[in-house]
C-alpha cells in the first residue's frame, strides 16, 4: 500500500480492549515506523499504553517512552519517538491479558465514543480503531451492550450528531488490501437474516455508497461489480429468483443514476476478475457482495496482515485491521502490526481525499 500524505489535523488511534494485542500492536508501529504515525496519538489509557510499550521493547531497543497530552492540540508538540496518550477517564485497573473483561471493554467503548465525537466535530481528520473484544463491550453493560461492535456504535454516535434516527444513517463494511477491495449489502447477522436482506433498497444504497466511497480515491467512478446471492448468479431464476427480482433491477437504477456498476456476476469468479495481480489488468475496482462471508473470505485468503476494514456512509474516516484481539497470543510480543499499520495508511489516503473534494461533492465516505 502506497504511504499516504500527513493530513494537516491529528489522527487518532484508540487503544482498542486492553487485554488483548491492541495496545501493543499500537506500540510496534510506533516503534517502527514513527515517521508515518507523526501527528497521530492514541485514545486510550497511559498504563496500558506503557504496559504494551514494555511488552514490544527488544534488546538494544528500550520501551518508547508514552508522552501524556491533554488536548489534540498539544499532538504537534510530542517529541519524536515517544507514544502520544490521551487518557480517556480514569486510569484503567490493570487487566489480565487474554482475559474478557468488563473493565476492558468499557475502556474501549469510551475510546471510540470520544474520537467518533472528536472526528464528527472536526478536531481530528480521522479514526483508526485497534480491536475491541464483542464479549467485553457487553460486559460493559449500558450503552456499549447494545451494539455488537465498532460499526454500530460508530452508526449510532453519528446519528446523534447529525439529529437523525439510525436507520437514516445507513452504513456498510468495505474490506481492502492491496490486491481486492470488497464491500458488503449486510454485515453482522445470520445468513438467514442475511439473504432475506438482499433487497432492492439494500443492494441499490449500498451500490451508491460505495460509488460515493472510492470516487475521491480514484478520482474517477469506480468499476463496480455486483456479485449474485446464489450459485451461478442463479442461472437465470433457476437456482433463485433474487437476481431477478432485486439485484438485477438495483444495478439499473444504480447506473441510470451514474453508477458504473455491472452484474450481478457469478460470485464463484467475480472476486478473481476484480484482483489485482502482476500483469493482469483487474476488470473492476471494488466487488459489492451479498452478505458478510461472501465478501470477506476473498480478501482474508490474499492476506489477513494487509487486510483493512473501512465503515462506508459514516460522516467521518473510520478504518481498522481486519482482524480481532488475539486474547490467544496477547501479551506476548508476537502480533503482527502490519494490519494496523495499512489501516493507518488507508486513513490519511481517505482523510486527505475528503479534504481534496471540490466544493458541492459529497464527502460520504
Amino acid at each position: 500500500m502506497r504511504m499516504a500524505s500527513i493530513p494537516t489535523r491529528p489522527l487518532a488511534i484508540t487503544m482498542g480492549d486492553a487485554a488483548g494485542i491492541g495496545p501493543e500492536i499500537i506500540a510496534k508501529v510506533y516503534r517502527d515506523q514513527s515517521e508515518l504515525l507523526r501527528h497521530c496519538f492514541v485514545v486510550g489509557d497511559v498504563a496500558t499504553m506503557r504496559r504494551a510499550a514494555h511488552v514490544v521493547a527488544s534488546e538494544g531497543r528500550p520501551a518508547l517512552p508514552v508522552a501524556v497530552i491533554a488536548t489534540v492540540d498539544q499532538v504537534a508538540d510530542v517529541p519524536p519517538h515517544c507514544i502520544p496518550v490521551l487518557q480517556i477517564g480514569d486510569p484503567t485497573a490493570t487487566v489480565r491479558w487474554g482475559t474478557v473483561s468488563s473493565v476492558a471493554g468499557a475502556m474501549a467503548g469510551r475510546c471510540v465514543e470520544w474520537a467518533a465525537d472528536a472526528a464528527l466535530r472536526g478536531e481530528v481528520c480521522a479514526m483508526v480503531t485497534a480491536p475491541l473484544h464483542k464479549e467485553a463491550l457487553a460486559a460493559a453493560g449500558k450503552p456499549f451492550d447494545q451494539f455488537p461492535g465498532h460499526t454500530e456504535l460508530l452508526q449510532d454516535r453519528s446519528a446523534r450528531f447529525l439529529g437523525k434516527p439510525v436507520s437514516e444513517v445507513p452504513v456498510r463494511m468495505m474490506l481492502a488490501n492491496d490486491d481486492l477491495r470488497t464491500v458488503l449489502v449486510s454485515i453482522h447477522m445470520s445468513l438467514r437474516d442475511a439473504i432475506d436482506a438482499v433487497t432492492y433498497e439494500n443492494v441499490l444504497q449500498t451500490l451508491h455508497i460505495t460509488h460515493s466511497a472510492l470516487l475521491p480515491i480514484l478520482g474517477r467512478a469506480p468499476r463496480i461489480a455486483v456479485a449474485g446471492l446464489n450459485p451461478h448468479a442463479g442461472e437465470g431464476g433457476l437456482f433463485g429468483r433474487e437476481e431477478l427480482e432485486a439485484i438485477q433491477p438495483a444495478i439499473a437504477a444504480a447506473c441510470a443514476q451514474g453508477v458504473d456498476a455491472t452484474g450481478p456476476w457469478a460470485p464463484d469468479t467475480v472476486f478473481m476478475r476484480a484482483r489485482k495481480r502482476p500483469g493482469v489488468v483487474n476488470e473492476f475496482d471494488v466487488v459489492v457482495a451479498m452478505y458478510h462471508d461472501q465478501g470477506l473470505i476473498p480478501v482474508k485468503y490474499l492476506g489477513v496482515e494487509q487486510g483493512v476494514n473501512v465503515t462506508l456512509g459514516l460522516p467521518l474516516v473510520r478504518t481498522s485491521p481486519d482482524h480481532g484481539t488475539a486474547f490467544d497470543i496477547a501479551g506476548t510480543g508476537r502480533a503482527d502490526a502490519s494490519s494496523l499499520l495499512a489501516a493507518v495508511q488507508m486513513a490519511k489516503t481517505l482523510a486527505n481525499g475528503r479534504s481534496n473534494l471540490p466544493p458541492g461533492r459529497p464527502k460520504a465516505n
